[in-house]
């Protein structure tokens, strides 16, 4: 099963950064946050990522074309203009990036990606939140029930679009969060069938607005819960705490060696 990555925004929220590159290109512990989570993708055996830019896309092409750089020691040449690698290690991914615009919205990012996924269901998840999820527990619970979307049903605090959730996971409406709500709200990590596309309108949509709305209001619209781990890094201040959890050794989502 496929990755699609959102990673095309202007990240206006964590300025102090994203003047700079994308958000998704921010870094904890000296390695992007878009490493960390294809990283932990990998290791339940996602290994093919189609990854949607807009944003200083150059820097995340740049990142890629020069990994084994960012990865391994060098030694140059400079008089034979040689370049030899040491260490090598290289992940066992295979990585599309494309161009979903500038100004594109989240919803037609996932759209423009369709030719790339083909008729098969796809892993989505944004490119700038981590969590410990159960991954393979998931794609479970989706092929499980038949329906054309699984959301992952986080509890945090009230910023996000609301889920009102039955018993078993059923999805009946999904709305944006106001003062009387509780605190389970969509932390990406989803799975989409191809149905999803039908849903999208074009460039203009938003993927949390009108197509998640849909969705429910069809009752294709599941959520599998995740009480674990779950921090997006939409600031400064959540930058640091993962970057303090890292450091610490306690990352959660470090589930490899």
């Amino acid at each position: 099963m496929k990755v699609v990555i959102l990673a095309g925004g202007y990240g206006t929220r964590i300025s102090e950064e994203s003047h700079l590159k994308p958000k998704p290109m921010i870094e904890i512990g000296e390695k992007p946050i878009l490493w960390h989570i294809m990283k932990y993708y990998s290791q339940f055996g996602y290994n093919e990522f189609i990854i949607c830019l807009g944003y200083k896309q150059y820097v995340v092409k740049e990142f890629f074309a020069d990994y084994f750089l960012h990865t391994s020691d060098v030694t140059f040449d400079l008089a034979n203009n040689t370049m030899k690698i040491h260490n090598n290690y290289s992940e066992p991914w295979k990585v599309t990036l494309i161009d979903t615009g500038l100004n594109t919205m989240t919803g037609g990012r996932v759209k423009r990606i369709r030719d790339y996924v083909g008729d098969e269901p796809f892993m989505l998840t944004y490119g700038d939140g981590l969590s410990n999820i159960d991954l393979t527990a998931l794609e479970k619970f989706h092929r499980s029930h038949g329906k054309i979307a699984t959301i992952s049903a986080v509890n945090i605090g009230q910023r996000f679009g609301v889920l009102d959730l039955e018993e078993n996971g059923k999805i009946n409406s999904f709305r944006e969060k106001n003062d009387d709500d509780g605190s389970l709200i969509n932390g990406g990590y989803m799975v989409m069938n191809p149905g999803v596309f039908d849903y999208i309108e074009g460039d203009e949509t938003v993927f949390e607005q009108d197509p998640l709305r849909n969705l429910a209001k069809d009752g294709e619209l599941m959520a599998y819960r995740h009480d674990g781990f779950w921090q997006c890094m939409d600031t400064q201040r959540e930058k640091m705490q993962l970057e303090e959890l890292w450091q610490s050794g306690r990352a959660p989502w470090k589930i490899w060696k």
